[in-house]
């Protein structure tokens, strides 16, 4: 309940209630069977534009995978972010996955929103593995209305999950290899967060127009599930090094394509590496920047004690709280001193 306005609802689910929706082993094996020069290859930012049949830019998607690490566990970080307009209605979504290299998701945080002109709709969803559990909380926001939900399920039932942002990772690598395996039959969360199937399958080659030269495409066609409504489609098409050219939901009158090859677009004059520590001069002008540097610091924390008193504060609450957001959590932590600041600066502007 959130000030009266909201709903609340908890429901934990059981093992035995899914037996139905499960993942092929052939499926679950594929996920596994991905080697490191192969992720090494998915590594890179795209950048494609929403076309309407008539040729109108609606909007752009953006895709980016980088290896990081979280909780000191090395992962997969894929950021997806799309933006456009329903209608005249400004709209976008956000993903944000940690993937390990299995493809299993350790977090991801995924956001949706449509701009009314009476009201606004918020959609947000946040998976994060905690034990042996993946806690889903999802929120909808409509206009003044919240309605909240928590799901929790057992990670033994999820075994060849894909979400939004590991389908995505998931299709680079199925492209890279130019195959689909028979019965890749992997589970997912609806969007009522229930477990259904989705389903990748082959679609062949596909000729098209790329920065004015005519490429082979390599199709993957995903179909997912869903207990309320009919199944969504969606046929992808990629280029030889994993980069996606097309992208389209079955029935819907929006293709996401790419305008550019990757390889040329142009990256600028090539860069010759710098070795300063080499060059006698060079490497005594960082020294000396690097003193100087060293004592402006240390003199600013000596004239500001309270640096090291509010670092000290903030560290020992993290400690304690141990929050999974740490990001958030230092928003929430250090926003107080920011309302306190502007009412600061405005009372000796007054």
């Amino acid at each position: 309940m959130d000030d009266g306005k909201g709903v609340g609802a908890t429901r934990v689910t059981e093992e035995s209630k899914h037996e139905e929706f499960k993942a092929s082993d052939q499926a679950v094996a594929f996920m596994a069977s991905f080697e490191p020069e192969e992720l090494q290859r998915c590594v890179f930012p795209e950048s494609l534009v929403a076309l309407s049949d008539g040729g109108q830019v609606l909007g752009e998607l953006r895709v980016s995978v980088e290896f990081t690490r979280r909780a000191l566990q090395p992962c997969l970080l894929l950021h997806a972010q799309s933006r456009g307009a329903i209608d005249g209605a400004p709209c976008g979504t956000t993903v944000t996955a940690y993937l390990t290299a299995d493809l299993e998701v350790l977090e991801e945080d995924y956001q949706e929103y449509v701009r009314l002109q009476n009201h606004n709709v918020e959609k947000t969803c946040r998976m994060v593995q905690r034990g042996s559990q993946m806690v889903i909380d999802k929120c909808i926001r409509v206009g003044e209305e919240v309605t909240k939900e928590c799901v929790s399920y057992p990670m033994s039932v999820l075994r060849g999950l894909v979400t939004e942002g590991s389908s995505l990772l998931l299709m680079r690598l199925i492209a890279l290899r130019r195959k689909v395996p028979e019965n890749m039959v992997f589970i997912i969360l609806d969007q009522c967060l229930h477990i259904n199937h989705t389903t990748f399958s082959e679609v062949g080659m596909k000729q098209m127009e790329v920065g004015g030269e005519v490429l082979e495409l390599f199709g993957v066609q995903r179909t997912v599930g869903s207990v309320v409504a009919s199944p969504s489609t969606w046929q992808c098409y990629f280029l030889d090094d994993g980069h996606l050219a097309s992208r389209k939901q079955v029935g819907s009158p929006v293709t996401m394509k790419l305008l550019q090859q990757p390889s040329k677009i142009d990256k600028g004059p090539e860069k010759v590496p710098l070795v300063w520590e080499e060059d006698m001069e060079l490497h005594s002008q960082y020294l000396e920047r690097k003193d100087k540097l060293k004592a402006e610091h240390a003199s600013y924390l000596r004239e500001h004690p309270e640096i090291r008193a509010l670092l000290s504060e903030f560290m020992q609450d993290l400690i304690i709280m141990k929050p999974d957001n740490i990001f958030q959590f230092a928003r929430d932590y250090f926003l107080p001193f920011s309302s306190s600041h502007s009412s600061d600066s405005k009372n000796c502007s007054a």
